[in-house]
């Protein structure tokens, strides 16, 4: 057949088809068509749903709810929360074609005008689950007329959205007494449950309450519920529905359901996140609904016993290593305890840090080479133009080692790294780990920070020391399952992490609770703790492969305690929650990453063995970048045979002298040797008969600190101390205020001096090398 011939033919045999009845038919579509168009333009479709923000764990269970902007409990389901035997069981009672009809059942809808004619009455409805949903979405009252506005909704409904999506809006809207909206919402009120839980008796319950709301109220009503639920379980008996054993169980499934409040799990995470993240109905977080129960109630139980000492608050956060996800956030350890503030929420509140920077500041001055772990430092008293600082328990130890120091945390060795590492890069580097309070007012802090002169939070600190357990990685806290941690920044050099984890793991020191070492149970972690002055705050944060755990506790009022400490109140605490949600954990440790190396050391000063070191220990170092500089614990000086004086090079003579090795100690452990009545050996005083004027190793003025105003009370005739750290070899010091001789002393020895008046002072001291020193200071007369 021809192309010709094709187009010829078939206007013919469409004519020869065309029957009246039809082309009426296909007019009468036609303008339904352009009506509902025309309709569809003039009253588009709306649906604003307030939804109640639901705070959901890492399982998707409810952990907190709020109510919806018009105050009700309407939950919105996802979709993987509809439990198929709710799905049969409603569709099977409300809409059995649901799938099969444009949203409007014509059958339905004759049959119901049939038999509401024929009895003068209603007596059978003929709404679609999508007109009900239209009747939800538009309430209207009950006529002919709105009966027509709601299959022209419903049609629209069916034209925007697909079958499943209209169920879920139905399951969404469903009423159930009072201002309980859709089916999650009364699954969670009254069986504290998500809707997948549902069993086939609960589900059945959960499809017949809405027919009568505000007479089938569970909780008040329950044995009518009941009678109506088994008539309908019956019915699906007789279609066949579910098998027969199921029915029978649910028909003698007792309803002791009553409405409760809504899940109040972790109150001020889920207080954060609803004012985080206002806009979303459902927040779907990373919490763990298990870590975080088991954290409420051992922090609950231990504030019960430590009520007794006047501490009432504790804040925790724990942080999952390997994903950066928040697993347990608790504020406070009863957030209905308003005695004593317990909505205040510890994890955000701004405290002293205590001791808690301390490895931090190590792991930096590991990454610029100036200590290693075995590096020897000074532990005596110190002065930094007035800033004195002390140890805890007050003493001092002389020389220590740096492992030593951070695992006792001594603070005097801690703010002598600080004044070599400079404040200014330590505070960059917290700037980097997002510490806000060294953003604000970083350029204000002093060497003072290191010992809790600064503020910081808890969530910082946390998230401070899981970088220690991600080779030094740093990265954002994930609060939401949707979060990534793509951003990540190196804040430590893998070797400066690991030496500090070998350290924090030691037990051999003095914040380890009392018979902690006599416990089975002590976890294996990296430690620390630290407590603020006044003893306001406890500290003690640990971390394994796994976890990070930040404990603090103390009183929101501010109030200090005596028997408060990092030790003894906070990690017990941190003990407990390891040993509760990571015992024995399979995570493995910290193993020595690459970039890391062994070399002996002097075991005197830590630094590289010299000839003369005879004791040596192995040092962990970081190639490359630690210092390489040899040991000078010693020092060879030329002396006279019999040992009375010493020789510089340009006295020594040519014969009658002898090479020995002197202890070659730093000026202040000189004094603080001559303090503590510590015998050393000293260099011969150096030969009296030289010429030679020595610039090098000048006296330091401890007292009084250089630039500093003092104030006095001249009748009472007040003085001031005068004080010098002097060399190993100087035997005697000249003191002199405004260039006049005050007195000769021996070097180290304390000397006093009264002001007769008012002004600038210049102090010198000069020792018997001719080595000098000044040192300028105001006074003042009150």
């Amino acid at each position: 057949m021809s192309t010709q011939n094709i187009t010829y033919t078939l206007p013919r045999r469409l004519l020869t088809y065309s029957k009246p009845w039809l082309r009426y038919t296909l007019h009468l579509v036609l303008l339904l068509c352009l009506t509902f168009a025309l309709l569809n333009h003039l009253y588009p479709l709306k649906v604003n749903i307030s939804y109640s923000p639901v705070i959901t764990a890492s399982d998707g269970s409810v952990i907190n709810a709020f109510l919806s902007r018009d105050d009700k409990w309407r939950m919105q389901l996802e979709p993987d929360e509809i439990n198929p035997v709710l799905k049969k069981a409603v569709l099977l009672k409300e809409d059995r074609y649901f799938y099969y009809h444009p949203g409007v059942n014509p059958f339905a809808i004759s049959r119901a005008f049939v038999n509401n004619l024929l009895q003068n009455k209603k007596t059978s409805g003929a709404s679609t689950i999508t007109m009900q949903v239209a009747r939800l979405l538009y309430p209207q009252k009950r006529t002919y007329a709105n009966k027509l506005y709601e299959m022209f909704r419903a049609l629209q409904l069916e034209w925007y959205y697909s079958k499943d999506e209209i169920l879920q809006l139905y399951l969404d809207l469903v009423p159930f007494g009072g201002n309980i909206e859709g089916v999650k919402a009364a699954s969670v009120l009254y069986f504290q449950q998500s809707p997948r839980q549902l069993s086939l008796a609960q589900a059945v319950t959960l499809t017949v309450i809405p027919n009568k709301p505000s007479s089938l109220r569970i909780g008040e009503q329950n044995e009518r519920i009941v009678d109506f639920r088994n008539k309908w379980l019956r019915f699906y008996q007789e279609q066949g529905a579910f098998p027969a054993s199921e029915i029978e169980d649910a028909l003698l499934e007792p309803l002791e359901a009553h409405r409760q409040q809504a899940p109040k799990v972790a109150p001020h995470f889920a207080y954060r996140m609803f004012r985080r993240y206002k806009n979303h109905p459902i927040v779907k977080t990373t919490l763990n609904r298990q870590v975080q129960e088991k954290v409420e109630q051992l922090a609950y139980n231990y504030m019960q016993r430590l009520r007794y000492q006047n501490i009432h608050n504790a804040a925790v956060l724990v942080i999952n290593n390997q994903t950066r996800a928040v697993e347990a956030y608790l504020g406070s350890a009863d957030f209905n305890d308003f005695a004593h503030h317990g909505q205040v929420d510890g994890v955000r509140a701004v405290r002293s840090p205590g001791s808690t920077l301390k490895p931090f500041l190590y792991a930096a001055a590991f990454d610029k080479g100036l200590l290693t772990p075995k590096t020897m430092i000074t532990d005596v008293p110190v002065d930094y133009a007035g800033y004195r600082p002390q140890n805890y328990f007050g003493n001092y130890n002389g020389n220590v080692t740096i492992a030593h120091a951070l695992a006792t945390s001594l603070n005097v060795p801690a703010v002598k790294v600080l004044d070599q590492l400079g404040v200014y890069t330590f505070v960059q580097k917290l700037k980097q780990a997002e510490f806000s309070e060294m953003k604000r007012k970083g350029n204000q802090l002093g060497l003072s920070l290191i010992l809790g002169g600064c503020d910081v939070k808890l969530e910082e600190l946390t998230l401070l020391y899981s970088a220690f357990a991600n080779q030094g990685r740093y990265s954002h806290i994930r609060w939401l399952q949707e979060d990534t941690t793509e951003q990540e920044t190196q804040l430590l050099s893998p070797g400066a992490a690991y030496m500090t984890n070998q350290i924090l793991t030691q037990l051999t020191r003095p914040d380890l609770p009392h018979n902690a070492h006599n416990s089975p149970n002590l976890p294996k972690i990296a430690w620390k703790t630290g407590t603020s002055y006044g003893r306001k705050d406890a500290w003690s944060i640990g971390y394994n492969k796994k976890y990070t755990v930040g404990v603090w506790v103390g009183n929101f009022s501010g109030e200090g305690v005596p028997e408060l400490n990092g030790t003894d109140s906070a990690t017990p605490l941190l003990f407990d929650i390891f040993n509760s949600i990571d015992y024995n954990s399979t995570a493995g440790w910290f193993q020595q990453p690459k970039g890391i190396g062994l070399r002996a050391v002097c075991a005197e000063s830590g630094s590289p063995a010299n000839s003369f070191c005879r004791n040596q220990v192995l040092d962990t170092f970081i190639p490359g970048i630690s210092s390489t500089r040899k040991c000078s614990h010693l020092k060879r000086i030329a002396v006279s045979e019999d040992k009375k004086h010493s020789y510089c090079t340009s006295c020594q003579p040519a014969t009658g002298f002898v090479q020995q090795l002197y202890p070659n100690h730093a000026p202040e452990l000189l004094t603080f040797f001559d303090a503590e009545r510590i015998p050393y050996t000293p260099i011969p005083a150096h030969n009296p008969s030289c010429s030679r004027i020595f610039k090098e190793y000048a006296p330091i003025i401890t007292s009084p600190a250089a630039g500093m105003e003092y104030f006095m009370e001249q009748e009472e005739r007040q003085q001031l101390m005068l004080h010098s750290n002097a060399h190993n070899e100087v035997k005697q010091v000249y003191w002199y205020i405004n260039d006049k001789f005050l007195k000769a002393t021996a070097a180290n020895e304390k000397v006093f001096f009264e002001p007769k008046k008012a002004g600038r002072y210049k102090i010198s001291c000069t020792d018997d090398q001719g080595r000098n020193t000044d040192s300028y200071i105001t006074v003042k007369f009150l």
